[in-house]
């Protein structure tokens, strides 16, 4: 099988400014498949990538797309959170001791998820994440005890029919019991790709990403959604318009 690699870097990397922290972005996929990954999702959380590293360049902050090594999840192998447990220890091996933020789309989502107990992980959001229904999968339901002493923020658009939202809320259900550094977003009225409210969610990224890696101060929403018990903090509305205020 190929090997997993990171992509170019977006931001201080290779420059004269030292490099402070790195958000992983690790793209969606399939249920299965051991072919190469089409190089579409990669492509697609690239601006993202672009976005966070624009974001937290006074902070010295570095961006990498991780690219798989195939393009399923391939059940109890589970190859993107694999790759992503990689990709982790290469950021060690590059950059040293700095915190890491894990930014995952769909099935990559559910890959920072479970990669979120390696020591350097700071932080995850995981956007429209695409988890297993313990009600209808074989199996048990993800962990979660993995995500204690990590700030967890997952978003998901309430009218996404390829992903039932309801499975990620229950996901920040059980990781709200664990880890009270947790909470949730809804998209009302978006889809899967969130494509109608990306520039807020894209805010609500940037936000949370600064406010985890580098002590910034987060927008009220976050701060609120954090401190909130469930199920306002894991039903917190996105609203339209979330983050014009803010300089990123």
């Amino acid at each position: 099988m190929r090997e997993a690699r990171l992509g170019k870097p977006l931001g201080p990397a290779g420059t004269d400014k030292a490099v402070s922290g790195v958000a992983l972005l690790l793209p969606g996929g399939g249920p299965t498949g051991l072919g190469r990954p089409s190089p579409v999702p990669a492509l697609a959380v690239r601006p993202l990538a672009a976005r966070l590293a624009k974001a937290g360049r006074p902070e010295g902050l570095t961006a990498h797309v991780v690219h798989y090594r195939c393009r399923g999840w391939n059940g109890a192998a589970a190859h993107p959170a694999r790759d992503a447990s990689w990709a982790l220890e290469e950021v060690v091996r590059r950059y040293g001791d700095v915190p890491v933020a894990l930014v995952g789309t769909g099935m990559g989502a559910r890959a920072a998820l479970h990669a979120a107990g390696h020591p350097a992980v700071n932080s995850v959001l995981a956007i429209a994440p695409w988890l297993p229904d313990p009600r209808r999968d074989d199996g048990e339901p993800d962990p979660v005890k993995q995500l204690i002493g990590r700030q967890v923020l997952l978003v998901h658009g309430t009218n996404d029919e390829r992903v039932d939202p309801e499975i990620s809320y229950r996901y920040a259900e059980r990781a709200k019991k664990v880890n009270r550094d947790t909470c949730r977003f809804e998209v009302h009225s978006d889809g899967h790709t969130l494509h109608q409210h990306r520039s807020e969610v894209w805010a609500l990224a940037a936000d949370f990403m600064l406010g985890s890696l580098f002590t910034r101060n987060f927008a009220r929403p976050v701060k609120d959604a954090l401190a909130a018990p469930p199920p306002l903090g894991l039903r917190m509305p996105l609203a339209s318009g979330f983050g014009r205020s803010l300089r990123y």
